[in-house]
């Protein structure tokens, strides 16, 4: 038996968005600029009257007027990566953790790495925001979606609804010889 896919697009200041659901709950939330936006298939069904309410938070939150969404996710992962996504849930719109932070919380303080490559495999970005982890330097990061859209995020999140001090943040430059990228 096929499962069908609900999907719908949107257009949003980082660019076009891909909602995919099982008709249920949100199952990905990827910027046309996702490096794993997943191919559609004949099982993929466009449904844009289901994605209402999530389209509406979204907008809402791209206004500055929201900071917790409440929508039914159902993110597809190990179980590793489930736990990740749900404490980056619990990250404050316009606060940033470290990666080294976020493993420490989950009572792994070794485990830094492993946290971003379950970050890197987010299908719901925005709603679980791992946009909102930094380098331990206070630099920009990998991000699924691309930099320019993470500095986006962070920058909105920083001008909407404050952010919580973090060493070095907005202060190290760019550097080539670390590929990361600071906020300027």
């Amino acid at each position: 038996m096929t499962t069908v896919t609900c999907f719908t697009t949107m257009k949003s200041p980082v660019g076009n968005l891909l909602l995919t659901s099982d008709g249920v709950s949100l199952t990905g939330l990827f910027p046309e600029s996702h490096q794993d936006v997943p191919p559609r298939t004949p099982a993929w069904k466009r449904d844009d009257r289901w994605f209402c309410g999530v389209r509406d938070q979204l907008v809402a939150y791209f206004q500055g007027k929201l900071t917790r969404f409440e929508v039914p996710l159902l993110p597809e992962g190990t179980l590793f990566q489930q736990k990740v996504w749900t404490a980056l849930r619990g990250i404050s719109c316009g606060t940033t953790w470290t990666y080294g932070e976020l493993a420490k919380r989950l009572g792994s303080p070794q485990s830094s790495r492993a946290v971003g490559l379950a970050t890197g495999r987010n299908p719901i970005s925005v709603i679980i925001p791992c946009h909102r982890l930094i380098g331990a330097d206070g630099s920009l990061t990998g991000y699924a979606g691309g930099l320019a859209m993470k500095r986006w995020l962070l920058e909105h999140e920083l001008t909407r609804f404050g952010v919580r001090a973090v060493p070095g943040l907005f202060a190290v430059p760019p550097t080539p010889s670390n590929g990361r990228v600071a906020l300027a």
